[in-house]
């Protein structure tokens, strides 16, 4: 008959009664220690609903120290933030971090993932592409090596997702807009991963909630090149009168900075004060967004607690097996930042 279920090494060694150090050398070699021992340790494990996660056994005995970070775009500040933040922490525990860019190609990302297999890293943090991103190879890597996803989330991958809650950071800054002056607008590219969907659904439906049509305006462009797209399309926009409202929503702050630039190209003052044509906000927080002119109105992401709880949450992982019954997500909420261009 089956004992309680237990969850890591040491709930097994207190339900045992058997150390965790003997625990540990029969689980790197059964051969290493009395065969007495041994009949009880496999009684043990026949009594309770133990299985232990040999391969972050394995890490920790004979393998690496070496955590692998995997961001889509090194280059975008926010991912570097992030990052710098992770590094950090595993520097802390005493990890080494080895951090790679996929320069938002899937082929590159692939590539990424097939190294760090071949050298046999603790864990890995992953922020995948996304939409583009080949799931198959993802999810065999996630099976492969401890994996913990952050940022972007691919559905029922790796062992836990840490993010933003997109619904309630762009309510949020809806809400507040909507509050404060004319509705929004809300101004995005083609998605390249899954949070802009999830913003752009989030402010139909705060819009609708608050009584107000929702105008998406969905511009053209690819890459990572946001600033360039929203300088672009922002006068275009400005230009055709497309506006149908003074208050425009971007879906990042890297398009916002864009934004903010077309509308001093085509001479219109942005903010709430007197004389001004246009208010513009984005999301995220952008490390240079409070050093726009004027400086950005958003939605910060909360970096340090994604940042930490990532960690947290691999070296679980790496140490315990980490959740057993399923996938853990958990959605940090955002914090409006109110500054002058709104």
């Amino acid at each position: 008959m089956e004992g309680p279920k237990i969850k890591n090494m040491e709930e097994f060694a207190a339900a045992s009664g058997i150390s965790r150090p003997t625990l540990s050398k029969y689980f790197h070699d059964m051969n290493s220690v009395r065969a007495s021992t041994r009949r009880k340790i496999e009684e043990a494990l026949e009594q309770y609903d133990y299985r232990p996660n040999i391969y972050a056994i394995n890490q920790n005995r004979r393998l690496t120290k070496n955590i692998g970070i995997v961001v889509p775009y090194l280059a975008d500040p926010f991912f570097a933030e992030i990052a710098r933040n992770i590094e950090r922490r595993c520097l802390d525990r005493g990890f080494w971090p080895i951090l790679f860019s996929s320069h938002g190609e899937p082929t590159l990302e692939n590539d990424i993932l097939d190294s760090l297999r071949s050298l046999k890293p603790a864990g890995v943090l992953l922020a995948p592409l996304g939409r583009a991103s080949d799931k198959g190879v993802i999810a065999k890597f996630c099976n492969d090596v401890p994996t913990v996803l952050f940022d972007s989330n691919v559905e029922g991958v790796g062992k836990a997702f840490i993010g933003s809650d997109n619904s309630q950071s762009i309510s949020l800054i809806v809400e507040y807009l909507c509050r404060t002056g004319e509705p929004p607008c809300f101004f995005e590219m083609p998605p390249i991963n899954p949070n802009a969907n999830k913003r752009r659904n989030a402010y139909i439906q705060a819009m609708e909630r608050l009584g107000h049509p929702p105008h998406v305006i969905h511009v053209k462009g690819e890459g990572w090149g946001f600033e360039e797209v929203g300088y672009r399309e922002g006068i275009r926009m400005i230009k055709s009168r497309e506006l149908s409202t003074n208050t425009v929503l971007c879906s990042n702050d890297r398009l916002a900075i864009g934004v903010l630039a077309a509308a001093y190209g085509e001479g219109l003052r942005v903010g709430r004060g007197g004389g001004c044509a246009l208010r513009i906000a984005g999301h995220d927080d952008h490390p240079f967004s409070r050093f726009t002119c004027p400086p950005l109105t958003t939605v910060a992401q909360d970096y340090a607690s994604i940042s930490d709880r990532s960690v947290e949450t691999l070296f679980d992982v790496i140490e315990n097996g980490g959740p057993t019954e399923k996938r853990v997500d958990t959605l940090f909420e955002g914090k409006l930042v109110m500054r002058e261009s709104a």
